[in-house]
């Protein structure tokens, strides 16, 4: 194969931006195109980041800036729509126990910090710009791109997410798949008392919970079956986030008065994607949303995505070719990891519709996300 070691990153979302970081830092120039102008725009309200993730993050030089922006713990509740707690369990502390369990995060604040470091890495991003064309030959990849410029590389990463445009050029068929359930997501100033992440089955809603995303906010979220997005106003997404909310008891009485602006309410439907077989042809990759997708329901969604950028940019640098070999091996190497947390995720999602009331969910948990204290 080829000795070039210019990669194109096509995507500048979390394992975009992690993958990028990674590579430059051990020398490989690298490109990195984002289809939206705004690089920090849409990004959502929170996110979940447990151990494992917090492990990459710390790979990247950002962990301190994660642990003063976020709210850190290391339990959470389970609770009755009323808001009475039945119990609160110990998280799994999935990066090893010198970092904690669980962070919550403004996702606006986190996707920030990982800007911030890949353009302090030197590598070359072009925003509002997408890979339009891709053409492979025995030595590397010619790029055309949509703002009519032309680039070669040895090395192509597709991290363009769930519907990933460079999955479908070049031939994989795989396509997210809906579970059958949606998310209304919020944020919120934070409760006094709320220190953690607390759930609540059944009521109105299959689940009602919220993070702390820092001292002084969370992100509050609620999820019912899926409907027609294209029947929801979306000037009535408050409305609709605040009429399922206000039906639960404890802090939620409080977060649903603060449910007001639509603008700042998200619905989107959960959905599966797992490519089989491997996640290259030839010298083009995926990684992150574009290769795999699971539902929120173990949180384990950014971690896996940034633990494929780990894995990636190691494999990378290890003084190897770029070949089809080292390729492979990185498919192998994730699937293992990857598979369990997909499966498990819609597998809870999947009682919950099923109505199953007697579902070892704290097993299932507990099962999947012990080895993960294990490096990828």
């Amino acid at each position: 194969m080829s000795n070039t070691r210019r990669v194109l990153v096509v995507g500048g979302g979390a394992a975009g931006n992690a993958v990028t970081i990674l590579l430059r830092r051990a020398g490989v120039e690298v490109d990195l195109v984002e289809a939206k102008p705004d690089w920090n725009a849409a990004v959502g309200s929170g996110i979940t980041l447990q151990g494992n993730a917090l492990r990459v993050l710390r790979e990247l030089g950002v962990w301190e800036q994660v642990e003063a922006s976020g709210f850190a713990f290391e339990s959470f509740g389970v609770t009755a729509p009323d808001g009475t707690l039945l119990f609160a369990h110990d998280d799994i502390r999935t990066g090893g126990d010198d970092l904690p369990a669980t962070v919550g995060m403004q996702r606006p604040r986190l996707q920030q910090i990982l800007i911030d470091a890949v353009r302090a890495s030197g590598a070359d991003v072009h925003l509002g710009t997408t890979a339009e064309t891709l053409e492979q030959d025995a030595e590397g990849v010619s790029v055309r791109f949509s703002d009519g410029t032309e680039g070669r590389y040895g090395l192509v990463i597709a991290a363009d997410g769930l519907n990933s445009a460079t999955r479908a050029a070049i031939g994989i068929t795989d396509k997210p798949e809906p579970t059958g359930m949606a998310i209304w997501r919020a944020p919120a100033p934070r409760p006094e008392g709320l220190v953690r992440t607390d759930l609540a089955y059944g009521g109105p809603a299959y689940i009602a919970g919220y993070c702390p995303t820092s001292e002084t906010t969370i992100y509050a979220y609620v999820v019912e079956a899926c409907r027609d997005r294209a029947l929801i106003d979306p000037a009535t997404y408050a409305d609709e986030m605040r009429r399922i909310a206000r039906n639960y008891g404890g802090h939620w009485t409080e977060i649903t008065k603060h449910i007001t602006d639509p603008t700042k309410v998200n619905y989107t439907w959960f959905d599966r994607l797992l490519v089989e077989g491997s996640w290259h042809r030839g010298r083009v990759v995926l990684i992150g949303d574009a290769a795999h997708c699971c539902p929120p329901t173990l949180a384990q969604g950014a971690a896996l995505s940034l633990e494929d950028a780990s894995v990636l940019a190691e494999l990378l640098t290890g003084g190897r070719d770029w070949d089809d070999a080292l390729l492979q091996e990185f498919y192998e190497r994730r699937i293992r990891r990857v598979r369990p947390i997909v499966e498990a995720s819609v597998q809870v999602g999947q009682w919950q519709l099923d109505g199953v009331r007697d579902a070892d969910v704290p097993g299932l948990i507990s099962r999947t996300l012990t080895p993960l204290r294990e490096l990828p």
